[in-house]
């Protein structure tokens, strides 16, 4: 076990302000593997001065600059991949496979595309006798979930430096060690000390002392719904700018005439990657009464095949949760066909792939974020019940479209209240808009329009 000391902080690694420590737990083998600071409010206001310090100086920054060091610090975590990997894998417990490929190959892909991105901006315009600046929001507090742990910093660390904003990342307490290994990648790079400031600690005093802060001009929450609110709620009473990447539960509808194998085998895996502990997943798979049967009996036998695939979840009660969820399945009248509550493994936070069939859209497992491994397979009617149970929950982050006509897909993903679709399985795109309808957000990451949740506007009149 290694005891890691001391916030990053203007640029140098400074002692917490407190004692306390939070342990990292691998959620493979329950082993402790690290303790890193817990930090306080102290250590906040600390960062939060650096962060001020720092921002005439990087702000006032060429648009050109600013992309080099982007671009170094892409080349930096290229460079640390592996050694990335390695330590999302045990702290978060996700196999090696998908760490090199996901936890570390997305981030580097993401800061690599806001190296270009700052330097193709157009942070100067005119229209009519009017030039429009676009200028950063200031320095920017950034609160950041588990399940994606680099990608979830690189995703708001690296537009608000393109920006000219300057950051105070608060990572989350279950995986805090590559949060480090970025603060290391940022000094590497030669980003100037107080652009980029990281403070470990718990969210209830680490993470709301940086969002009250009134030396924060933005916060930039990945996380539940729950949380977010609170965090909305005291952001916006100090009049802040917020940014919020909420909760989930997205439908993949598959539509009479699409590849019904394809489309199972895929939302299968789109659920079960990560263990389930993604936000977006298409965890509801609509299907059309007369496949309905064919694609449970697909789905079933596609999940069985992850059950040495996947890794465990982050905690024991991220596991006890999920556990629940499945128990609450089957005594509302779901019927399981894969998986269940009990635990595959003597050793770790693991939950068995589990799919549900006779799901109806009420059922709380159809309703509320799950966050584990589990799918829940709907019959429809026709294409309007479909829609109305697509639509029918309280959020709208992703989804998916299946059919045999890309344009019938495309038509019907219009039609859905959700801030992203794949349409026949169409590709991940690090440069599309990533963010939610409803009670899964405000705002967007990802690509220009990341970048523009960074930046304010002023008009100068001619």
């Amino acid at each position: 076990m290694k005891a890691y000391d001391g916030m990053y902080i203007d640029g140098a690694w400074r002692p917490a302000a407190g004692p306390d420590v939070i342990e990292v737990v691998n959620p493979a083998d329950e082993q402790v593997i690290a303790t890193v600071p817990a930090g306080t409010a102290e250590d906040v206001d600390a960062a939060v001065r650096a962060a001020r310090a720092a921002l005439p100086a990087w702000a006032a920054t060429p648009p050109a600059e600013r992309a080099a060091r982007l671009a170094a610090l892409r080349d930096v975590l290229a460079a640390r991949q592996d050694e990335i990997a390695e330590t999302v894998t045990a702290e978060l417990g996700s196999p090696l496979k998908l760490s090199q490929a996901v936890h570390a190959g997305v981030p580097i892909a993401v800061a690599g595309s806001y190296a270009e991105l700052a330097a193709a901006y157009a942070f100067e315009e005119r229209t009519g006798n009017s030039t429009v600046l676009h200028e950063p929001v200031g320095v920017v507090g950034a609160i950041t979930p588990w399940n994606y742990p680099l990608h979830q910093i690189v995703a708001k660390a690296a537009p608000a430096l393109a920006a000219g904003c300057t950051i105070v990342v608060k990572p989350a307490e279950d995986t805090p060690l590559v949060a480090r290994l970025f603060a290391e990648a940022v000094h590497e790079a030669g980003i100037p000390a107080g652009v980029f400031n990281l403070v470990t600690g718990l969210g209830p005093v680490a993470g709301q002392a940086l969002a009250e802060h009134p030396g924060v001009d933005l916060v930039s929450f990945t996380g539940s719904t729950a949380v977010g609110r609170r965090i909305g709620a005291i952001a916006t009473g100090m009049v802040k700018k917020v940014a919020l990447e909420l909760g989930g539960k997205s439908a993949n509808v598959i539509l009479p005439g699409a590849d019904l194998a394809r489309a199972v085998n895929v939302g299968v895996a789109n659920v079960m990657s990560n263990s389930g502990q993604t936000c977006s997943a298409w965890t509801r798979m609509l299907v059309h009464r007369d496949q309905y049967d064919e694609a449970v009996e697909l789905a079933a036998t596609a999940a069985a095949k992850y059950g040495d695939r996947i890794g465990p979840l982050v905690n024991a009660k991220q596991r006890d949760r999920v556990r629940a969820y499945i128990e609450k399945g089957v005594a509302e009248g779901a019927r399981l066909v894969a998986g269940g509550p009990e635990s595959p493994r003597e050793r770790g936070y693991h939950v068995s792939p589990t799919v549900f069939a006779d799901v109806t859209p009420e059922m709380t497992i159809a309703q509320e974020e799950i966050f584990g491994p589990v799918l829940s397979i709907l019959r429809y009617e026709d294409e309007e019940d479909a829609l109305r149970i697509a639509n029918g929950t309280v959020y709208g982050l992703a989804g998916a479209v299946w059919a045999g006509d890309e344009a019938e897909a495309a038509a019907f993903a219009r039609r859905m209240e959700t801030g992203q679709v794949d349409i026949n399985g169409g590709r991940f795109n690090p440069l599309a808009p990533f963010g939610g309808y409803k009670q899964s957000g405000v705002g967007r990451e990802l690509g220009v329009h990341g970048l523009t949740e960074y930046l304010q506007t002023k008009s100068l009149q001619f």
